[in-house]
């Protein structure tokens, strides 16, 4: 959790005071307030589903196809719609996420 200097707007820092105790104190203006009890904030996020990061329900629609052999056991598609995403560094390969367009399996590819 941040907390800001309400003179100046920058960020407080926590800092010792003599007496032994913790206290929030600005860098650049003379604002400092004694730290009398525990301060937390605590937040619950709802985690997304994969598909609504990488472009929601229709994401698949649009995909190009390729002949591609799905991993899934019992299943014989041979065709496999797919996208590609740089989601590491510039000089690593691009991921190839694939979609089986015969069982609906999801894979990667690095």
């Amino acid at each position: 959790m941040l907390l800001f200097c309400p003179l100046c707007s920058n960020i407080l820092t926590v800092s010792a005071m003599e007496t032994g105790r913790n206290r929030l104190e600005c860098r650049t203006c003379p604002y400092e307030h004694p730290i009398d009890q525990t301060i937390y904030s605590r937040r619950n996020f709802v985690r997304q589903e994969r598909e609504d990061v990488f472009g929601g329900p229709g994401a698949w629609d649009n995909a190009q196809k390729s002949r591609q052999q799905c991993p899934a056991e019992g299943c014989d598609g041979d065709e496999a719609a797919f996208f590609q995403v740089q989601i590491r560094s510039a000089d690593e390969p691009m991921t190839s996420f694939f979609k089986c367009m015969t069982c609906g399996n999801r894979w990667r590819e690095n």
